[in-house]
C-alpha cells in the first residue's frame, strides 16, 4: 500500500499497538533504572546518563530493533544515530521522527523515551500493513539532549545544526566527578560515528517529535493533544560569588564575607525578577567551599535558569541580573533584599552565559500535518473536537536545533501533574498510544504532501 494511493479511511485505519508501544518502552527502561517509587514492576524511575553503560545498551537496542525492520542505521560523530526505512524516491531526505533516550539523574520514563519507542513503533505498523512511503522515514536519537552528565542540553542536535562547534561539545566535561569528556565517552562505548555530524551530511526533509508535555497544562485542560507551534527562550547562567573563608565561632556577623549568604540573596532576588517580568528563573546546581560546618563559605557557584516566551523577556532578565548581583554582591539593599540582617563584608561576583536558546516558531506546514493527524485520531473519542490544544513549550527539545535546518513540530500529551524530570513522571498508557497514532498519521501526511506538491527541500527557507 502507497501513501499516495491512501485516502482518508485507508490512513486513519492504521493504527499503533499500544501493548507493544508499553512493552518497548518498559523494555528498554531495563537499562538504568532509578528510584523505586511505587509498588509495580514499572513503577521506577530512570538514571540512565547520557554516554554511561546503560545508554551503551539502549543505543545498542535501538540499532538492533531498526535494523531488524529493514532500517539502515549510521551514527554520526556525536553519537546521533540515524534509523532509515527507505521509500519509492530516495532521491530526497528523508522524513524524520526524533527524540532521545538518555534521562535526567533522578528522571522518569517518558521524557524522551517515548519519542524514540513511538517513532521505532511506527517503524512496526508501517512493516505490518506493507506500506510504501513516497519518500524514505527514519528515527532518530539524539545524544546528551539533557545536559545533565554534560553541561549543554541539546548539544548533539545543535551540533548537527551547526550552532554548536563539534570541538566544544565534545570537550565538555561530566559534571558529576570524573575526568570523562563527551568523546572520551563516545570512544569508550563505541558510538563515535565517522559520519560528520551536520545537517549537510545527514540532511532531513522534516523532523516531528512527540514527547510527554512536563508541564500540567494538558491535564488541567483535559485536553489530549498538545500542538506545539514554539519553544520558549531560555539562557543558562553560571554565577560565581567569592568572599571569605572564616570560623564561624570567632568572627561576627558583621566582619564576614558570607559568600553562601550573598549568593541567597540573589537566588531570592532572581525569583522576584521572575516574578515581576512574567517569566522563569530557578537554581538546579549549587556548590560550596570549603563545605565544612564551622566555617564561613568562601566561595559559592550556582546555577541559574532563565525562561520566557520572548527573547527581549529573557534579555530583559539578564541585564537587571547583571546590573543588581553586582549591588547585591557589594552590600547595596536591592528591593528590600538585606531587610533583618546584619551586614557583613562586601563580596564578589562573576556572572557566565553557558547556553543560550532563542524562542522558536515552528513550521506551519508540520504543524498542519500534526492538527489533520490529531482530528483524525481524536475522531473517535467523545467531545473530540475539545481535546486539542496549541501550545508553546516551556522546555527545550532536539527540536528546537532541527527547526534551523528542516521544518519541525512537536506533539504533546499529558503527564500526571505535570510532574518530569522526576521519579513518579507518568504518562497514561493509552495516552502514549494516542501521541503514537498523531505522530504516525503526522509523518504519513507530510509525506503524502511532499508526493502530491513535489516538494522541493531546501535548507533555508523551507519551501513546501
Amino acid at each position: 500500500m502507497h501513501t499516495r494511493e491512501m485516502n482518508e479511511e485507508l490512513l486513519s485505519s492504521l493504527k499503533v499497538n499500544q501493548t507493544r508501544l508499553m512493552e518497548d518502552i518498559h523494555y528498554t527502561c531495563q537499562w538504568g533504572t532509578g528510584e523505586k517509587w511505587g509498588s509495580g514492576e514499572t513503577e521506577t524511575g530512570m538514571s540512565r546518563l547520557a554516554l554511561s553503560d546503560a545508554d551503551k545498551k539502549a543505543r545498542d537496542w535501538f540499532v538492533q530493533a531498526t535494523e531488524a525492520l529493514g532500517c539502515h542505521t549510521t551514527v554520526d560523530s556525536m553519537g546521533n544515530i540515524f534509523a532509515v526505512r527507505p521509500g519509492v524516491r530516495n532521491d530526497k531526505p528523508p522524513t524524520y521522527v526524533g527524540s532521545h533516550l538518555d534521562t535526567q539523574p533522578t528522571g522518569g520514563r517518558y521524557d524522551g523515551i517515548l519519542g524514540v519507542t513511538a517513532g521505532v513503533e511506527m517503524l512496526k505498523v508501517l512493516a505490518d500493513n506493507w506500506v510504501e512511503t513516497e519518500y524514505p522515514v527514519g528515527v532518530v536519537n539524539w545524544t546528551n539532549e539533557e545536559g545533565a552528565r554534560f553541561p549543554m542540553s541539546m548539544s548533539s542536535s545543535g551540533v548537527w545544526a551547526g550552532a554548536i562547534p563539534l570541538e566544544s561539545a565534545h570537550n565538555l566535561r561530566e559534571v558529576h566527578p570524573g575526568t570523562a569528556t563527551m568523546k572520551s565517552e563516545l570512544e569508550r562505548i563505541g558510538y563515535l560515528g565517522s559520519v560528520p555530524a551536520s545537517h549537510e551530511h545527514t540532511p532531513m526533509a522534516a523532523h516531528f517529535e512527540l514527547h510527554i508535555e512536563q508541564g500540567p497544562l494538558l491535564e488541567i485542560a483535559n485536553k489530549k493533544i498538545g500542538i506545539v507551534k514554539g519553544v520558549q527562550a531560555y539562557k543558562w547562567l553560571t554565577i560565581t560569588v567569592t568572599g571569605r573563608d572564616t570560623h564561624t565561632g570567632t568572627t561576627d556577623l558583621k566582619s564576614r564575607a558570607d559568600a553562601l549568604l550573598c549568593a541567597s540573596k540573589m537566588i531570592l532576588h532572581s525569583h522576584r525578577l521572575a516574578t515581576t517580568n512574567g517569566c522563569l528563573a530557578s537554581t538546579g546546581i549549587l556548590n560550596l567551599k570549603p563545605g565544612s560546618t564551622n566555617t564561613v563559605p568562601g566561595s559559592v557557584t550556582f546555577s541559574l535558569d532563565i525562561r520566557a516566551q520572548k527573547d527581549s523577556t529573557v534579555s530583559r532578565m539578564l541585564h537587571h541580573i547583571t546590573t543588581d548581583f553586582p549591588l547585591i554582591a557589594s552590600g547595596t539593599d536591592v528591593l528590600g533584599s538585606n531587610a533583618n540582617c546584619t551586614p557583613g563584608l562586601p563580596c564578589s561576583v562573576s556572572i557566565t552565559e553557558d547556553f543560550s536558546s532563542p524562542a522558536t516558531l515552528f513550521h506551519p506546514e508540520c504543524i498542519s500535518a500534526v492538527t489533520s493527524a490529531a482530528s483524525s485520531a481524536l475522531a473517535e473519542l467523545p467531545n473530540s473536537k475539545n481535546l486539542v490544544m496549541e501550545m508553546t513549550s516551556g522546555a527545550g527539545h532536539d527540536s528546537v536545533y532541527t527547526s534551523k535546518r528542516c521544518p519541525t513540530s512537536m506533539i504533546f500529551v499529558p503527564c500526571r501533574e505535570g510532574v518530569s524530570h522526576n521519579p513518579e513522571e507518568y504518562c497514561k498508557p493509552e495516552d502514549c498510544a494516542l501521541g503514537a497514532q498523531v505522530l504516525l498519521q503526522s509523518v504519513l501526511r507530510f509525506d503524502r504532501r511532499r508526493d502530491e506538491q513535489r516538494v522541493t527541500w531546501k535548507q533555508e527557507p523551507y519551501t513546501l
